[in-house]
């Protein structure tokens, strides 16, 4: 197996409280990791301190993208090793195309255009929507959608999806899922998704989930595990 994503040891504070308190997950080539949690467990500051969010002080162990350690670096070049945030909430970003984003990352100019097409049409976007500045009022089932196209446009090594599920309809979700799990074979990638929800986990097909909660991973299992969840809820690891 072929590691894309290793974390050692992390641990995080926000505002001066920690919350991260020593997490270890690898995940490796074309897998799909799902991360379920109770509320305030850490989940999302998992993902901001992965993609060095401003705000959330990485204050122990290590990140490694593909080979790369990128534990202190800066955004950019967390992105430049292949490491792709797909947030909760989408931010609006007036002036910034959906292209412009895809050329700063490397791809060539001529295959932009085609390539976010196609890619429009696989996950059930409206073509006319990519013309608009970056998630610039659209609603926030077609957000998501612009983020899974940016996603499948870059083509990263490891994709963060911090609760890509929510907002998202039947069709949408299916949708969505569908491409995720499609990418994990395309050019493998490696997938650590956050979710409260069963059924995402259906169209994603994971290798493994773990729970997280009061920072650390407390179990890590398959399917079951999240039936076990479904069943009793997370009060064994309160």
């Amino acid at each position: 197996m072929s590691v894309v994503l290793e974390i050692t040891d992390l641990c995080a504070e926000v505002v001066g409280k920690q919350v991260l308190k020593g997490v270890n997950l690898v995940v490796g080539a074309g897998e799909t990791h799902i991360i379920m949690g109770p509320n305030g467990s850490g989940k999302s500051t998992l993902a901001h301190a992965l993609m060095g969010r401003p705000g959330v002080k990485i204050t122990a162990g290590s990140i490694m993208v593909d080979g790369h350690d990128v534990t202190h670096a800066p955004t950019f070049e967390r992105a430049r090793a292949g490491l792709y945030l797909a947030m909760q909430q989408p931010i609006e970003v007036p002036g910034v195309s959906l292209a412009a984003t895809l050329q700063a990352a490397g791809v060539p100019e001529a295959q932009v255009r085609g390539r976010l097409e196609q890619e429009a049409t696989r996950i059930g976007l409206r073509p006319d929507l990519l013309d608009r500045a970056l998630n610039v009022d659209l609603s926030g089932g077609e957000a998501k959608r612009t983020e899974i196209v940016q996603m499948a446009g870059l083509q990263p090594k490891v994709a963060i999806l911090d609760e890509i599920d929510s907002g998202l309809d039947v069709d949408a979700l299916d949708a969505v899922a569908k491409r995720v799990r499609e990418a994990t074979v395309e050019w493998k990638l490696g997938i650590l998704a956050i979710t409260h929800f069963r059924r995402l986990l259906d169209g994603l097909e994971p290798t493994k989930i773990h729970v997280l909660a009061d920072g650390r991973v407390q179990a890590t299992g398959g399917i079951e595990l999240a039936e076990q969840l479904e069943a009793s809820g997370y009060a064994q690891y309160r």
